[in-house]
């Protein structure tokens, strides 16, 4: 499948999004501005920061990998991983509220946006499958 059959998908676009507003949140949330070290730091809110943006950068590359593959077991497998990331995300934010952030209209946003998601990937799902 061509990217610009990928990048039109709603599940897709939705999962760009979710990957846009997780590097905002890390971004906003940690006071290491530079994003690519947030796994060496020794915060806590640094780690889960950087888990937020690992599996949200992950997602869409999942769903093109279950478009592209003509194999069952790795369309099955993409699938799983992304069940497990999304569930991840809610768990991150919730870390980040145990954290301290005090913003939780941040993460309440992040959290619609991932319930969002969830929609529109069991409807993604059903026809991948």
């Amino acid at each position: 499948m061509s990217y610009e059959r990928i990048k039109n998908l709603p599940v897709y676009r939705q999962a760009l999004s979710l990957r846009t507003m997780s590097r905002e949140i890390a971004s906003y949330v940690t006071q290491n501005k530079d994003l690519l070290t947030l796994g060496h730091s020794n915060s806590l809110r640094d780690h889960i920061a950087d888990s937020l943006l690992t599996d949200a950068i992950l997602i869409p590359q999942h769903i093109a990998r279950a478009e592209n593959s003509p194999s069952l077991a790795i369309r099955q497998r993409s699938i799983h991983f992304i069940n497990v990331m999304t569930r991840n995300l809610y768990s991150y934010c919730r870390g980040l509220e145990k954290d301290g952030v005090r913003e939780r209209e941040y993460l309440d946003l992040m959290r619609r946006e991932v319930k969002h998601f969830r929609q529109s990937f069991k409807k993604w799902r059903k026809g991948i499958s």
